[in-house]
């Protein structure tokens, strides 16, 4: 096995001792396909992993909803949570579209209703509260998005009014049910869809505002591991019976991560079309050697070399060369990935992506994943000049020499 590694290794090399331009090109071909996909693959991770933190930080792992729209008992459902192993936390919370207005502004939103105590255990809007104002009058609280806030243009200490379609029926139709709200916090998620689209109240609040009596609209839960969403909320609905459905972040958000996930698979796919590319090189670079070392292939056959010795020659050669390209895209890859997310270099528009910057996740499997792709195309693009070299007929060769 030393010989034909020997061998190959000294073919990988010019007559001026240093590597064939045909051996720089193959290497370049394959290390930039590499980079290529080590970048754009961390990229796609990078998203799915920003964007989840950010949604398990405005919903909850799970929620708990009724067929008949609302949920009385809640208190006994909460024991019936509390002695769940899989569970972490609960909280009740009453949800419902509403406008909200401020001067001569206005915007549809979601106010949810929650008790503040219940609610941190169970997302994390009140960790990204970054302006807070003390309540020092009779008007209820509500913290609303930093968007929100931008359009509006109202800070923390100002009132608001929030105005429902739902409201009470009068001479002349519906009338609109009308409340003021002070501003005590406004949060950042760093998802538009929160920031802009949803505000946060007291449950009784909320309560009495949509008319639900004692009732709410749904239970959120934390789950202890939040990959089993799905086997815990299937196993919860069937224990709940058939009044109440649960849903998890999964099914909440299918649409969106089923996107990414297909484009993540669509990226690798267009991109190994470089590696492919990069094979051809390999392809050619080989051909032309086997063409100039013929001479040196039939004096190896004459001194007694074996046909599948000739072929490990080439076969080495070419497999070297994914080696060295695969470390080399490995390593630019790497560097272009911290430099992007060190330096934030691309900034992207928060209403159009749902993020701010440019996300970076680098994950061990799509490395080894992509190296072992390239290393295998490699390899695959040797079989044919091996196959050539080790027909060459020596007599043919060596008859006039």
């Amino acid at each position: 096995m030393k010989l034909p590694f020997f061998i190959a290794l000294r073919y990988l090399k010019s007559r001026k001792k240093g590597l064939s331009f045909g051996t720089l090109i193959s290497i370049s071909g394959v290390a930039l396909g590499v980079m290529a996909l080590i970048v754009v693959i961390s990229v796609i991770s990078g998203f799915h992993e920003d964007l989840q933190k950010k949604i398990l930080g405005a919903q909850a792992h799970a929620v708990v909803l009724s067929y008949s729209g609302s949920i009385k008992d809640y208190d006994k459902l909460g024991v019936f949570f509390s002695e769940k192993n899989d569970i972490l936390a609960f909280s009740p919370f009453v949800m419902g579209q509403v406008l909200i207005s401020s001067g001569k502004r206005a915007h549809g939103v979601y106010l949810r209703g929650i008790i503040p105590e219940y609610d941190m255990k169970t997302t994390e809007v009140f960790k990204h509260v970054k302006y807070k104002y003390e309540n020092y009058t009779d008007l209820p609280w509500i913290i609303i998005g930093k968007e929100l806030a931008n359009l509006l243009g109202v800070l923390p200490g100002d009132s608001i009014t929030i105005i429902s379609p739902m409201g009470s029926i009068g001479p002349l139709g519906i009338i609109p049910k009308v409340k003021k709200f002070i501003i005590t916090g406004i949060f950042e998620i760093g998802m538009y869809e929160y920031d802009m689209n949803l505000a946060i109240t007291d449950l009784k609040i909320a309560q009495d505002f949509f008319e639900y009596g004692d009732k709410v609209t749904g239970i959120q839960l934390k789950l202890k591991n939040v990959y089993k969403a799905n086997t815990v909320s299937q196993s919860l609905s069937k224990e709940l019976g058939e009044d109440y459905y649960v849903k998890d972040w999964m099914q909440m958000n299918r649409n969106l991560f089923s996107a990414l996930k297909l484009e993540k698979f669509a990226m690798f796919v267009i991109l190994t079309l470089i590696v492919l590319v990069a094979s051809f090189n390999i392809i050619s670079m080989l051909m032309v050697n086997v063409t100039e070392k013929q001479r040196d292939i039939a004096i190896l056959k004459s001194m007694g070399a074996t046909d599948n010795l000739i072929k490990l020659i080439f076969m080495y050669q070419g497999f070297l060369i994914g080696i060295i390209g695969v470390l080399i895209g490995l390593t630019g890859g790497l560097i272009l990935c911290e430099i992007i997310k060190s330096y934030e270099i691309v900034k992207l528009p928060a209403d159009v992506y749902y993020l701010s910057k440019l996300p970076v996740k680098v994950k061990i499997f799509d490395i080894i994943l992509i190296s072992v792709s390239a290393l295998f195309i490699s390899l695959i693009s040797t079989v044919y000049p091996a196959h050539r070299a080790a027909k060459i007929n020596p007599v043919e060769i060596l008859r006039y020499e």
